[in-house]
């Protein structure tokens, strides 16, 4: 049986941290999604006075990151540029604020964001990715 690499809540809640102090610092109210290598959820965070859609679709941006393995906001420019039948993609939600997580060129995750304007969710995201990978 193969083992598929996977981050574990210990890494889930320092990419929350880090996006967390990132929305924190910018005064954005967000829900914060970690997924696991398969898509599921390990931690999920709703600040305070969030809405509560922002919840399956912090989620849903996190999923689309990780199954099409690469940011949403790829899936989101694809749909808006030249390629629009692209918004019809079963499992995918074309907006920015998911991302991948990688590990040594393996997919072990993704974060996905949802609470204020997408390009904003897409901030959040980076900087709890970052927090797996630091510079």
């Amino acid at each position: 049986m193969q083992t598929i690499p996977s981050i574990g809540l210990a890494e889930a809640r320092q990419i929350a941290s880090a996006a967390r102090t990132k929305a924190v610092a910018e005064g954005w109210n967000v829900v914060i999604a970690v997924v696991d290598a398969a898509g599921h959820l390990i931690l999920l965070e709703r600040a305070d006075d969030t809405q509560l859609g922002s919840i399956q679709v912090a989620q849903d941006k996190a999923r689309t990151a990780l199954m099409f393995r690469r940011p949403s906001k790829a899936l989101e420019d694809a749909v808006n540029g030249e390629r629009p039948n692209m918004a019809e993609l079963t499992g995918a939600l074309p907006i920015e604020g998911g991302l991948p997580l990688t590990v040594n060129g393996a997919f072990v995750g993704a974060i996905g964001i949802s609470g204020v304007q997408s390009f904003q969710d897409g901030i959040i995201a980076q900087a709890g990715a970052e927090a797996l990978n630091p510079a």
